[in-house]
């Protein structure tokens, strides 16, 4: 068994133009004063980051490092979330997710397909100057707008859409094979890899491609109410991130999955700060230390309540609290007799 890493913090949904979230000087000061040793960097924010020169330059990605280092914490792996979701786009989210992409690519979305590629291989790429060995990304969506068929699907609408989701996808595994980097799929609603099954069917078509793997964040499953602890033991060999991230889900006579188009406060699913929602993270610990998980516990603020500095500082503690020491010994090692081939077959009645 291996002792989980951590607590880091994803910094997506803290990076703003106020300080101290508005530098990567300021933000990583912040972050190791909150008490995490690691931070996840979200590639396209280039406030913290710039990745053309991440993916060009050792010497930029020593610096970028090394600042973080200087501050008290660790870069633990980029994210390419929003530029994977452009990856593959159902015409029908053109609109919104193109604010997800470089101005110039607006309202081409061959271009910006194009773009959202180049952009998660310079990631990869970059990830590899800094000596990272898995990068966050999630797979976009081609079939996600027939997720609930009626009326029912044409045959082979989704066996199509996961083959064209793998040809965009496979050169961007190679390249990621060359950098020595794993590509660790957010399992995410809204995606085309929403749960395991859909995992699979990617898979299959990708050649169980070796780069493929998985990003875990029981958040997702307990919203769609799919066993969380047993997708681990599923999944244990492909599972290379663990996003930390709480969740709850109250169904009532009037909502239930769907939450009937409302607020993230009036949902029946909902996201909540550590501690504050549903997901059972002492079985969460334990069954990926069980599993050999050795990354990093990563905490992804996302509260429909809590303010998100106080789940940030909270969140830090959660985890510092939920890692588990792993024992290098039995705990009834003491009461070892001691044993021998000879000795066992004697005991078994054997000779």
């Amino acid at each position: 068994m291996k002792t989980i890493k951590g607590p880091a913090l994803f910094l997506a949904q803290f990076a703003g133009d106020e300080a101290p979230f508005n530098s990567w000087d300021s933000i990583t000061k912040w972050a190791a004063d909150c008490g995490y040793k690691g931070v996840q960097v979200p590639s396209w924010d280039g406030r913290l980051i710039d990745l053309a020169k991440a993916a060009e330059s050792k010497d930029y990605c020593d610096t970028f490092k090394g600042k973080a280092t200087e501050n008290g914490v660790e870069v633990t792996e980029l994210s390419t979330h929003l530029q994977g979701q452009l990856v593959a786009v159902h015409p029908a989210y053109d609109t919104v997710f193109d604010g997800f992409a470089a101005p110039e690519v607006r309202g081409n979305p061959t271009a910006r397909q194009a773009w959202a590629v180049d952009q998660v291989k310079k990631a990869l790429t970059a990830s590899r100057n800094m000596g990272i060995g898995a990068h966050a990304t999630f797979s976009g969506a081609l079939a996600w707008p027939y997720v609930y068929p009626w009326p029912q699907r044409p045959a082979g609408l989704v066996e199509t859409a996961f083959d064209e989701l793998a040809k965009r996808w496979l050169p961007i595994l190679d390249h990621a094979d060359e950098c020595g980097v794993d590509v660790c799929y957010e399992i995410h609603p809204g995606e085309d890899l929403h749960d395991g099954v859909t995992y699979e069917m990617f898979l299959e078509r990708t050649r169980n491609h070796d780069r493929a793997r998985m990003l875990y964040d029981p958040s997702h499953y307990v919203l769609q109410c799919l066993d969380y602890l047993d997708n681990i033991d599923i999944y244990k060999d492909r599972i290379r991130m663990f996003h930390v991230k709480d969740a709850e889900f109250n169904p009532t006579g009037r909502q239930g999955v769907y939450s009937g188009y409302q607020s993230w406060v009036n949902r029946a699913g909902r996201f909540r700060s550590l501690g504050d929602g549903q997901v059972d993270f002492k079985a969460v610990f334990s069954r990926l230390s069980a599993n050999d998980f050795d990354g990093w516990a990563v905490v992804e603020w996302e509260c429909a309540l809590k303010h998100p500095e106080d789940g940030a500082r909270e969140g830090a503690q959660f985890v510092r609290d939920h890692i588990i020491r792993v024992t290098e010994r039995a705990f009834d090692d003491f009461a070892d007799g001691g044993a021998n081939e000879q000795a066992n077959r004697r005991m078994l009645g054997i000779d």
